[in-house]
C-alpha cells in the first residue's frame, strides 16, 4: 500500500444559495464514495466570514484525516485494535473509579463527568467524538454551565474541567480506543491567577499550642508545612517508605497525582509528628480521613489558634514553598522539593514574596508630614 496516496480527498459542491458544501471523497478497494459532512464554506463578505470559512475548512481536514487513518488501519489489519464503539461516559466513569484514593482530584473528575452528562448524549461513543465534539463541551463550559447554585462557573472551574476532558481523550488514545487524540492541537482555558493562602512561622507556633479534635490531623497538616506533602501523599504514606538515612530520614514515595517517583530527605522536626514506628505495611498518620466534618474541624482548629485565613490542608503545600523563599532557598530547589514538573508552577509562590516585599516597603510611614 502507497501510505502517501489521499485515498480520502476533501472536495466542494455548490450549492443553489452559491455556497459550498463540503464532502469527503473517497476512493477505497477499487470503489468510490462520498460521505457528506454538513459543513459549508459561505462567499465571504468581511473578515469574520473569511475567518469562519478558515475554521471550517481546518474542521473537515481534520475529518478527511481522519477517515483515512481508519480505512489505512483497516487495510493494515488494524481494525479491532480500536475500540470506538466504547460508550464514552462509562469509560470516563472508569477513569473517575481509579482515583478514588485521591478524594480531591477524585471530586473534580466527578465534577466534569457532571458536565459532560449535560452536554452530550449518555450513548455517546468514540465515533463522535472529533474536534467539533471538543470546541463545543470547551464552549459548553463557558457559556452554558452552571454551578449547583445556578451560577456560571469560574474561570478556573472551566480551566480544570476542561483539562480533565482533555486528559481523559488522551488516555483514550493510549488505550487504543480511538486512532487519534481529538483534543490535540485545541488551545486550554487559561486559568487565573489564585490567591493561594498559607501560614507564617508564627501561625504555625500558634497551631503547635493548640489542641485538635483529631491529632492525628494536626500532626499530618504540620508534617505537609514542614515538607510540602499533598493530603494524598501523606495519607497513603507507609513505614516502608520512611527510611533512616546517616544522621536524617528520607521518605520514598510514589505522587499520587502525577506518579512520578520521588525521594524526599526530611527534618527530623518533621519525623517527630510521626510518631511511633509501625510495621512496614501499616500506614504512618493511622486514621487520617478526608470528609467535610474533618474539613470543618480543621478550620476550627485554625480559629481556635487565633488565626482567621481561610485555611484548607492543601494550605500546608503553600505554606512550605512560601516559607522556603521566604528563607532564601533558590527557587529551581524549592521546585524540586515540591516535586513540580515545570519551574513556572513554583513561580506562582515568587509572586507572593514579590507581593510581600512591596507591602513592606510601604508600610513606612510618611516622611513628609
Amino acid at each position: 500500500m502507497n501510505t502517501r496516496k489521499q485515498i480520502v480527498r476533501l472536495r466542494e459542491k455548490e450549492i443553489s444559495d452559491g455556497n459550498k458544501s463540503l464532502f469527503l471523497d473517497i476512493y477505497w478497494n477499487g470503489k468510490r464514495s462520498k460521505e457528506y459532512l454538513k459543513l459549508y464554506i459561505n462567499n465571504p463578505k468581511t473578515a469574520i466570514d473569511r475567518d469562519i470559512n478558515k475554521k471550517t475548512l481546518a474542521l473537515a481536514e481534520n475529518i478527511r484525516a481522519k477517515r483515512q487513518t481508519e480505512l489505512q488501519n483497516n487495510g493494515w489489519g488494524f481494525a479491532n485494535d480500536f475500540k470506538q464503539d466504547t460508550n464514552f461516559i462509562e469509560y470516563f466513569e472508569s477513569l473517575i473509579n481509579k482515583r478514588k484514593d485521591s478524594p480531591g482530584n477524585w471530586g473534580n473528575w466527578d465534577s466534569t463527568l457532571k458536565h459532560l452528562q449535560n452536554y452530550c448524549s449518555p450513548q455517546t461513543t468514540f465515533r463522535d467524538i472529533d474536534t467539533s465534539f471538543v470546541e463545543g463541551f470547551k464552549y459548553h463550559l463557558q457559556h452554558k454551565a452552571k454551578t449547583k447554585s445556578d451560577t456560571p462557573l469560574s474561570i478556573n472551574s472551566q480551566s480544570s474541567y476542561f483539562n480533565k476532558f482533555r486528559s481523559a481523550l488522551k488516555q483514550a488514545f493510549d488505550d487504543r480506543i480511538q486512532p487519534d487524540n481529538p483534543a490535540k492541537g485545541i488551545k486550554g482555558i487559561k486559568p487565573d491567577d489564585t490567591h493561594r493562602e498559607y501560614l507564617t512561622i508564627d501561625e504555625l507556633k500558634s497551631l503547635v499550642k493548640t489542641d485538635c479534635k483529631y491529632p492525628v490531623m494536626k500532626n499530618a497538616f504540620l508534617f505537609s508545612c514542614l515538607t510540602g506533602l499533598r493530603w494524598s501523599d501523606i495519607q497513603k504514606l507507609k513505614w516502608s517508605e520512611v527510611q533512616k538515612q546517616g544522621d536524617g530520614w528520607r521518605v520514598t514515595f510514589r505522587q499520587q497525582k502525577t506518579r512520578g517517583q520521588e525521594y524526599l530527605d526530611i527534618s527530623d522536626q518533621a519525623r517527630n509528628y510521626f510518631g511511633l514506628q509501625g510495621n512496614p505495611d501499616e500506614r504512618v498518620f493511622v486514621g487520617l480521613k478526608y470528609s467535610g466534618w474533618h474539613n470543618i474541624e480543621l478550620q476550627r482548629w485554625i480559629m481556635r489558634a487565633g488565626i482567621t485565613k481561610n485555611i484548607t490542608f492543601h494550605c500546608g503545600r503553600h505554606t512550605f514553598a512560601v516559607l522556603q523563599l521566604e528563607l532564601n532557598t533558590d527557587i529551581y530547589t524549592v521546585s524540586k522539593l515540591l516535586g513540580h514538573k515545570e519551574l513556572k508552577t513554583t513561580q506562582v509562590y515568587a509572586k507572593i514574596i514579590d507581593a510581600k516585599k512591596k507591602e513592606a516597603m510601604n508600610k513606612i510611614p510618611d516622611i513628609n508630614t
